[in-house]
């Protein structure tokens, strides 16, 4: 169960954050000062520390006196659902609280990408007539490509120890339901289990080695590019 968790995580989390931080890169650069002013209050998640925040959404998504079922009770007058007693919801939540923290970072570093493109280049497209999906195509994808690759590929390793995400919020609870490699780990250290910790390690080997090896492969390509 731990192993299909894991994978989840990598395979939803990641590219979902990676879709909506390609999305709001693109929105965060445009020169509006009430942009500019939602993209400091869009950093908040990334810059406050994980363990209160965390935390505080846990008490919000209690089923019994949350602020979210409460809500929820209000407007519809329907009991809210237990949302880290169900081992699906719990999971959701948790992939949800670890978009939410880590969007930030990476929409920035996509921003940093996009704003390193000259706007010539755009110029150049609106005079031939290009829609803003073929400047996407044609200009902005193949200039940020790399970035974006070598992100998600980082990211993958990070989210695979991330471990406040899950802990924090679900303990791995319901009945150790919703445990990642990483939880997982640190449960069996806190028992005295160091044959189960290392043996959790061994598992990640097989999830860290190949994007590892990729994202080596992919710098040396780039390398490779320059220099000819």
């Amino acid at each position: 169960r731990t192993v299909v968790n894991t994978t989840l995580f990598l395979l939803i989390a990641v590219n979902l954050k990676f879709l909506l931080a390609l999305y709001l890169s693109g929105f965060f650069i445009h020169e509006k000062r009430w942009i500019r002013w939602l993209s400091v209050i869009f950093i908040i998640p990334w810059a406050v520390p994980a363990i209160p925040t965390i935390f505080s959404i846990r008490f919000m998504l209690n089923p019994e006196w949350g602020l979210v079922n409460s809500l929820i009770f209000r407007l519809t007058a329907l009991d809210g659902p237990n949302w880290l007693t169900n081992p699906q919801l719990a999971m959701a939540m948790a992939m949800l609280v670890h978009i939410w923290k880590a969007l930030p970072f990476w929409t920035l570093i996509l921003m940093a990408g996009r704003l390193a493109i000259p706007k010539e280049l755009y110029e150049a497209a609106s005079v031939d007539g290009a829609s803003g999906w073929q400047k996407f195509k044609y200009v902005t994808w193949p200039s940020i490509r790399t970035l974006y690759l070598t992100s998600t590929l980082l990211s993958m390793i990070w989210t695979l120890g991330d471990f406040n995400s899950v802990y924090l919020l679900t303990g791995g609870q319901p009945a150790d339901q919703t445990h990642v490699l990483a939880t997982l780990g640190i449960r069996y250290i806190r028992l005295d289990q160091v044959d189960q910790a290392m043996a959790t390690i061994v598992v990640a080997l097989p999830f860290v080695l190949p994007m590892v090896y990729f994202m080596m492969k992919r710098l040396s390509i780039d390398d490779q590019q320059k220099t000819s």
